[in-house]
């Protein structure tokens, strides 16, 4: 039993300042290069390195805009981590697999974990399908030979399932604090609980650095809990 890290890379080129929050936005709805002297994946870029420094291993989500450059994928190469889908335009099963060929194309390697670009509120740029709808990604799921669906409740005691050969994990510890009752579930909560089950710690790389509080949760967690991949 271990912390399981989720790390959702939802924007290209992180939000603040503002050039880099209307690059993001850009790159989210239209076609738009990779430069990374404008910081293309810097946040994800410091994560990795702080993870493998710690020897952590992690669970890395890409959208369409944020396909990783050489440079990510040699760093989780060295960490071992994992990328998998997250899953931007859900409206069919034939969306889905387009997205996720579209990233093993790219990656050169298969998938095997999903998570949903979302959770059913807001429309997040053109491509964006809001409806947050966990039964039907653990359908395509299977039908995919995926082997985990990871979800945006956010009740992180909410146990996992497995239907088949699918793991479901329906909720995660959101680090970020205004998605997380931090009163019931505080850091506290997570170093005493995920040593006795596998608990889901949701990150995203943009809102992790742009505050020194959450960047030392994520620092001290990373640092103080024991990590691992599913099997």
């Amino acid at each position: 039993m271990a912390l399981i890290i989720r790390i959702d890379v939802d924007r290209p080129y992180g939000k603040h300042p503002l050039p880099r929050h209307i690059l993001s936005r850009l790159s989210s709805d239209f076609s738009f290069p990779k430069i990374q002297a404008l910081g293309f994946l810097e946040e994800l870029k410091r994560m990795l390195q702080v993870l493998n420094e710690r020897q952590a291993r992690a669970y890395v989500f890409f959208r369409r805009c944020t396909l990783p450059q050489a440079s990510i994928l040699k760093l989780m190469d060295e960490g071992k981590h994992e990328a998998g889908l997250h899953l931007e335009n859900s409206r069919s099963f034939e969306t889905f697999l387009d997205e996720k060929k579209t990233l093993e194309r790219h990656l050169g390697r298969p998938v095997f974990s999903v998570s949903k670009h979302g959770s059913g509120k807001a429309k997040h740029g053109f491509r964006h399908y809001p409806p947050y709808e966990p039964e039907k990604y653990q359908d395509w799921a299977r039908r995919a030979q995926m082997k985990t669906v990871f979800g945006n409740l956010e009740d992180p005691s909410l146990e996992p399932a497995r239907v088949g050969g699918l793991l479901f994990f329906p909720s995660a510890f959101w680090l970020e604090p205004y998605w997380r009752d931090t009163g019931r579930y505080s850091e506290d909560w997570l170093l005493a609980n995920a040593p006795r089950r596998d608990t889901v710690m949701l990150v995203h790389p943009e809102n992790v650095w742009e505050s020194p509080e959450i960047t030392r949760s994520f620092t001290r967690l990373v640092t103080e809990l024991e990590t691992r991949m599913l099997p």
